[in-house]
């Protein structure tokens, strides 16, 4: 069975060179046609070896992704991507002032079921490669024909489910040989599996965490993010302040807006006080309607005001610029879609 060249290190993939018989470099070359020029057919490989050609075309699958869909909404494109064994998977092209963004999938499906989220409709079906998380980029880019400088790995699934796929990839992008992104770039979300997080701490490269939080209560997020009963707040925001306390780096909170649901006055003074005097920064995300959980965005006063208590109180704190309601971008949406035709 054919292996996905993107799975391999710059390191591995000059192991497998050097037992098909050639010099080390010609992994270097192989990767600047991989990831500086984006090259998906082994024939536009013009400085390799026929021969060597040949056995990667033999070996190698060297493009994992077909799009199925893709949707715009003003300048972000959410894409619908079918893998090799044609499950699919969903990435969203964000445009911001400060540069290319791309959400990326990191498991086909998921198994945390959040109330809200459409990802876990049809439940977890496997983890995604380093490589399949990689062609999610390099597909992208090469359809927008823009460079994507920021990764979130906020896409379906969660990442610290699938933790060493998750580093490969990142050390696969932000290698110099590879995309070349720098860390900082880079955020991973996570419900709040405790050990990713301790993990995350400990891992020599700056990525960023985000916290999907949801809730400033554990009876209110027990029922929002059933994780919660394993991993409630408190036990959460202490691998968040061991994470600050090694790294200096700030974390962010995404709180999804739920009209009636989570979006009260006591709500965001309870998330003020939980927040308060950590290096934290909370992103409020008016939620977008999924069909099949019947949750609605709060009207924008509501928003509003939610806002000004956070802010009021000290913490810093954003709105999320909406984008994507008009093209199902709320995480799995496309995908639930999708799979409702054809079944």
């Amino acid at each position: 069975m054919k292996r996905l060249i993107k799975d391999f290190t710059l390191d591995e993939l000059k192991k497998w060179v050097e037992e098909a018989g050639e010099r080390p470099f010609r992994a270097n070359q192989i990767f600047e046609w991989l990831y500086k020029k984006n090259a998906t057919d082994v024939n536009a490989f013009t400085n390799i070896p026929l021969a060597l050609r040949k056995k990667i075309e033999e070996e190698f699958i060297l493009n994992s992704l077909r799009t199925i869909e893709s949707m715009c909404d003003g300048e972000s494109i959410k894409f619908l991507f079918e893998l090799v064994d044609k499950n699919a998977i969903e990435s969203v092209f964000l445009p911001y002032s400060y540069g290319n963004a791309i959400c990326i999938s990191t498991q086909v499906g998921c198994r945390m079921n959040c109330a809200f989220c459409a990802s876990a409709i049809g439940g977890m079906i496997r983890n995604l490669s380093a490589g399949e998380m990689v062609d999610q980029i390099i597909n992208v880019e090469n359809v927008t024909e823009k460079k994507i400088s920021n990764i979130v790995l906020m896409g379906s699934g969660e990442p610290f489910d699938n933790i060493e796929n998750v580093f490969k990839f990142i050390d696969i992008v932000n290698s110099k040989e590879g995309k070349n992104i720098g860390a900082r770039h880079i955020t991973i979300s996570t419900v709040g599996i405790v050990e990713g997080i301790y993990k995350l701490s400990e891992y020599p490269k700056q990525v960023n965490l985000a916290i999907s939080l949801h809730a400033p209560n554990n009876q209110l997020r027990n029922e929002l993010v059933p994780i919660n009963k394993k991993y409630p707040i408190e036990e959460v925001l202490k691998a968040v302040d061991c994470y600050i306390e090694k790294t200096n780096r700030r974390v962010t909170f995404e709180y999804a807006l739920i009209d009636g649901v989570n979006d009260s006055d006591e709500c965001a003074k309870e998330l003020a006080k939980m927040l308060s005097g950590r290096l934290v920064h909370v992103n409020l995300i008016p939620i977008n309607p999924v069909n099949e959980k019947g949750f609605k965005r709060p009207p924008r006063e509501r928003i509003r005001e939610f806002y000004n208590i956070l802010e009021s109180s000290g913490i810093q704190v954003t709105i999320r610029r909406e984008l994507g309601s008009s093209i199902a971008a709320a995480c799995g949406q496309l995908r639930a879609r999708h799979y409702k035709y054809i079944l």
